[in-house]
């Protein structure tokens, strides 16, 4: 019997390389792939393809990496995916909204997946939350028109900030947005600004920036307001905060807001082997932290702000003991109706 034992344990291992293998030979001859829940040329995409230019040099075994966009459903189709699908090894990775974490606490509808399971490796940048219209809109000059006067802003599906934001803030604040779906990529609805098939829209600063990086500074558009507490100076706009009247209503906005602080996250599926997450959280780390790797970024316009997984992991569980009454609060805003 013992001998049998023996021989089964052989063939399980055999069976198994991937799990008998030391973390630090099991990449060598590997290739990684780099799923992303966005749209080919969306920031995220260009984001996840700067860093697979540099994250193999610190991985050991220098593994390359192909990325694989899998767009679609404010990317919940990707991350149900990588929770359910994926190989469970670390030879697939994520890159998915910083929306994500709050939307799997949500449960809301097309969640299939839990965020604290998931292993996450970290972000290499925090960014700013705005709203936008465009300064040729007739009665929106500031953002305390929007509580007189209607503007019609682009969305790209539920689990994405550019639907979430503006029907968040309508119902929570009572701001006339109204919010057109069908837009792939939130340039897709920056588009739609240029031809006057929208009035504005609610993105990241920097997404905003990024695809128009004119835009602002010639006056064709104009931040109403930012979503975190502080001012975020360049931008001239004041802060959502300063229209909140209640408690209620700032925990609700505290608890959405706090999505930004993920930054641009990246993960592994559930159950990769322990020793082999913490190899690749130190790697991402050396890759962020490479001068090499940083000085690209700043030629590219990015600002590299880390955020190490396990600082990803003790926001989600914090965001987790937010108040049930506070959660379902924001659940219903943002899977209310579009119009």
């Amino acid at each position: 019997m013992r001998g049998l034992a023996i021989a089964t344990a052989m063939l399980l291992a055999a069976a198994k390389p991937g799990l008998a293998q030391p973390a630090d030979e099991f990449f060598k001859g590997k290739q990684i792939r780099f799923v992303l829940g966005a749209a080919a040329g969306q920031d995220y995409d260009v984001w996840a393809r700067f860093l697979a230019r540099h994250l193999p040099r610190h991985i050991p075994g220098n593994p390359g990496f192909v990325v694989q966009n899998m767009p679609g459903a404010g990317h919940l189709l990707a991350t149900n995916w990588l929770y359910n699908i994926a190989p469970r090894d670390g030879t697939v990775w994520g890159s998915v909204s910083r929306n994500i974490p709050s939307v799997g606490l949500q449960q809301v509808s097309g969640v299939r997946f839990d965020p604290l399971k998931f292993n996450w490796l970290g972000s290499p940048e925090l960014t700013n939350r705005g709203c936008f219209a465009m300064t040729k809109h007739p009665r929106i000059k500031a953002a305390a028109d929007l509580f007189t006067h209607e503007l019609v802003v682009g969305g790209t599906g539920a689990g994405s900030t550019v639907t979430e934001t503006p029907k968040l803030l309508r119902g929570l604040l009572g701001m006339k947005l109204r919010v057109v779906e069908g837009y792939v990529r939130p340039q897709d609805a920056q588009y739609a600004m240029e031809t006057g098939e929208l009035d504005g829209m609610c993105s990241t600063v920097q997404s905003f920036r990024n695809f128009r990086p004119d835009w602002i500074k010639a006056g064709v558009a104009r931040v109403l307001f930012t979503l975190e507490k502080d001012l975020v100076p360049w931008t001239g706009a004041p802060t959502v905060y300063q229209f909140v009247k209640t408690d209620e209503q700032r925990q609700t906005l505290d608890y959405f807001s706090s999505s930004i602080e993920y930054g641009r996250p990246l993960l592994l599926p559930p159950e990769v082997p322990a020793e082999r997450v913490a190899m690749l959280r130190r790697a991402f780390e050396a890759t962020v932290n490479d001068p090499l790797f940083r000085e690209e970024a700043q030629k590219l316009g990015f600002e590299i702000t880390l955020r190490t997984g396990e600082e990803l992991e003790t926001l989600i569980r914090a965001a987790k003991e937010t108040p049930p009454a506070i959660i379902e609060r924001v659940t219903k805003m943002i899977q209310s109706p579009a119009n």
